[in-house]
């Protein structure tokens, strides 16, 4: 099955976000984003075709959707999306599947850091409740357009670290 435009995936649609360690030079974006289209027009899940879809945003996130209402992902078909990113991480010698890291734009320029070090930053006022993060751990495709992706640290889970209690 070929993939669905992004735009026309259902709100409903499960979403795996994956943040790319580091900006992709013109021609690594391309080889990048071509492996991971090459899988998804050949993911399916027990022997059928999955209707998924993918965005590129920032030149660092991978967002990657399945409308789960006409046929589920399966473990085994979630595990080979992780097998190619895998792949891709070893071909590009970058982390693509951490999602322990914090990642927040200061100036314009996207940066990811350890929790411990955006919290140390929330608590030296570096970067404060207004300072825009990504929320790598959005799950559905509504959250991602309704702006629970991208948003004020002070409107996310991310608040936590001006309290002390993000490690």
């Amino acid at each position: 099955m070929p993939i669905v435009s992004f735009e026309m995936l259902p709100a409903e649609s499960r979403l795996w976000v994956f943040g790319v360690e580091r900006a992709l030079g013109h021609e690594e974006q391309e080889s990048f984003l071509q492996a991971v289209d090459g899988f998804l027009e050949s993911w399916v899940a027990h022997g059928s075709p999955l209707r998924c879809g993918r965005d590129w945003r920032r030149s660092r996130f991978l967002l990657i959707a399945v409308d789960d209402a006409s046929i589920p992902p399966s473990g085994c078909s979630i595990d080979a999306m992780v097998r190619i990113l895998k792949d891709q991480e070893k071909e590009l010698a970058v982390e693509i599947l951490d999602n322990s890291p914090v990642w927040f734009l200061v100036n314009d320029e996207i940066r990811r850091v350890s929790r411990k070090e955006f919290g140390d930053l929330a608590r030296s006022g570096a970067v404060g409740l207004d300072t825009v993060v990504f929320d790598n751990t959005v799950a559905r495709l509504a959250e991602a357009r309704s702006g629970g992706w991208e948003r004020p640290a002070g409107e996310s889970w991310h608040r936590k670290a001006f309290f002390g209690r993000l490690a």
